[in-house]
């Protein structure tokens, strides 16, 4: 995602394009795994040393809200976050590694329809998000057991 896209969205909701955003959001679009918040304050830390925790959170809740990036719940009740590379996506999670990497099928309408009539909700967003181990993953673990 381009900056422009970013001010163009920030812009539509009444919100500024500040360097903190702009930080945060870069270190999530280069990375080439999920990060905790943890992971991003650090990374943000050295390329913009006045950045704070409390900001990163904020900035962080903004981007998922406006479906920049998707927040991926991980095993261990922790959570990290990917970016949105299409306006409907999923992640496989390596339970390992902790690699994500996204997918688009979900064939869910039947079951959601399902879910719908039983509990009388109207379903308007759903998460999926499989946990297992990684081809990488699982190479290293046969090669261990060699």
């Amino acid at each position: 995602m381009s900056d422009s896209t970013f001010q163009v969205g920030l812009r539509e909701n009444h919100r500024k394009l500040t360097r903190p955003r702009q930080v945060v959001l870069g270190i999530i679009t280069r990375a080439d795994h999920h990060l905790t918040p943890a992971e991003i304050y650090r990374k943000a830390k050295s390329v913009y040393p006045h950045v704070g925790l409390t900001t990163v959170y904020r900035t962080l809740d903004l981007l998922v809200q406006m479906g920049y990036i998707q927040r991926i719940h991980l095993a261990d009740s922790c959570h990290s976050y990917a970016p949105m590379e299409r306006a409907h996506a999923h992640h496989l999670v390596c339970s390992k590694c902790g690699r994500a990497e996204e997918f688009s099928e979900c064939d869910l309408d039947s079951l959601m329809q399902s879910i719908q009539a039983k509990t009388g909700y109207l379903i308007d967003v759903h998460v999926l998000e499989l946990m297992g181990q990684c081809p990488d993953c699982q190479s290293k673990a046969r090669a261990r057991n060699r």
